[in-house]
């Protein structure tokens, strides 16, 4: 596909579910989606979330944290955002962008009463599969 659709996955800190939605896209999908994530804030790469996509044998380690303004003037032609903050605080983007809203847990805060390194590894990874389901039914599911 010579013009490759572009797809931004926005959240609130670009720290984890966006981060995993594009690392899962651009693998899963890469070969109809340029695939760009971003947050409405920043707050850093979760590294529960590298660890868990590191085990799909997905690398996020050099990922960033960035908010639309690092993206510069990009036009979209999908917007998922991937957290309720994100939706209900989503900008107002150039172009015909389509702005969807798919929901998923925030794994850091389900992961604040974890007992173990592993129960709140659990929770990365549950959210992390969900993505994945996600992404497969790309793009019809925007469609």
């Amino acid at each position: 596909m010579a013009n490759k659709q572009k797809i931004l996955f926005l959240c609130t800190g670009n720290s984890c579910r966006s981060q995993m939605a594009e690392a899962l896209c651009r693998d899963l999908k890469g070969e109809i989606y340029e695939v760009y994530s971003a947050g409405t804030e920043r707050h850093g790469l979760n590294p529960r979330a590298v660890k868990v996509l590191a085990e799909s044998g997905l690398d996020i380690s050099s990922y960033s944290s960035k908010t639309l303004e690092d993206l510069g003037e990009i036009e979209f032609d999908q917007v998922v955002t991937v957290c309720a903050n994100a939706d209900q605080n989503c900008p107002t983007f150039t172009g015909n962008a389509k702005i969807s809203h798919v929901g998923f847990d925030d794994p850091p805060k389900l992961a604040q009463n974890a007992q173990t390194e592993e129960q709140a590894l659990q929770h990365f990874r549950r959210v992390r599969d969900e993505i994945r389901d996600f992404v497969m039914t790309l793009p019809q599911y925007l469609n």
